[in-house]
């Protein structure tokens, strides 16, 4: 026997939401997390944790690896619906679109074939902010951390460096109180200790692993300031630092490759 929607609702808080499901009604799945993936290493990951392949190859006629969009929908703690999606093709609309509340993709969508730097924007339907944060060096997790809520920081790290691909991860709340407060990056042995005395926490991943250059660490605490973290970009497109800065955006200006051949990568903090 054939079924059929009979009714339809809407609700605007946690409250409403709990009366409707007592009455009967599903939540609908929305649109919350984009990726990009180009390996097939990093497209593993995405299928065993459900998300949807955009067949079509960013890439084409390029010569470079495919590289493909991916995304998923859901409910709960760390999904929070996306409502627009922009791109910019220059570097310099950047800055500005942080103003306004939007969150980067951040492969270059041109990443390997030249041209522009060419990215894809997310805005949510609420505020956002970054609650807790990894990185991996090695693809094994992968799956267990999308299906857990997390989003891939979808550029290595060691790009340009060989190593181990190396990626940073983060959940998002929308509660200003669960989120990280501070974030630094240590690339020396002196930094690591001076975080250490001050209580940071450590993400124990070398964003240099594997690559003979110098240990390359990310360090957060959620409290000590009164401005949550709202999101975080990694830059390659290193011209940009004075048009970040001037917006506001924190550039900390430690290269996670320090000590290699490979592109000079800033992590950028938007509060």
């Amino acid at each position: 026997m054939s079924t059929y929607i009979s009714e339809l609702d809407v609700s605007l808080n946690a409250a409403e939401e709990q009366m409707l499901q007592s009455d009967g009604f599903n939540k609908i799945n929305v649109h919350t997390k984009v990726q990009v993936s180009f390996n097939e290493d990093m497209a593993k990951g995405l299928t065993k944790a459900g998300y949807i392949k955009i067949d079509k190859d960013l890439n084409a006629g390029a010569g470079c690896s495919p590289l493909h969009f991916w995304y998923s929908k859901g409910s709960g703690e760390f999904e929070t619906p996306i409502v627009d999606i922009s791109v910019t093709t220059d570097g310099e609309n950047e800055a500005a679109k942080f103003d306004f509340g939007w969150e980067r993709v951040d492969c270059d969508l041109n990443r390997k074939a030249e041209g522009n730097w060419i990215h894809v924007w997310l805005k949510r339907e609420e505020q956002t902010y970054i609650c807790d944060l990894t990185a991996t060096d090695s693809y094994g997790s992968d799956s267990d951390h999308f299906q857990n809520g997390y989003i891939r920081v979808d550029e290595d790290t060691n790009r340009g460096a060989g190593g181990s691909y190396v990626f940073i991860w983060y959940r998002q709340t929308t509660d200003p109180k669960k989120a990280l407060k501070d974030l630094k990056v240590s690339i020396t042995d002196s930094q690591r200790q001076q975080y250490q005395q001050q209580e940071y926490q450590p993400v124990s991943v070398n964003l240099n692993e594997g690559t003979g250059g110098q240990k390359v660490y990310m360090w957060y605490k959620k409290e000590g300031s009164n401005k949550p973290i709202k999101t975080i970009a990694l830059m390659l497109n290193t011209a940009l630092v004075p048009d970040y800065q001037k917006a506001g955006v924190t550039v900390i200006q430690r290269n996670l490759n320090t000590g290699t051949k490979g592109f000079a990568e800033y992590l950028c903090v938007i509060d």
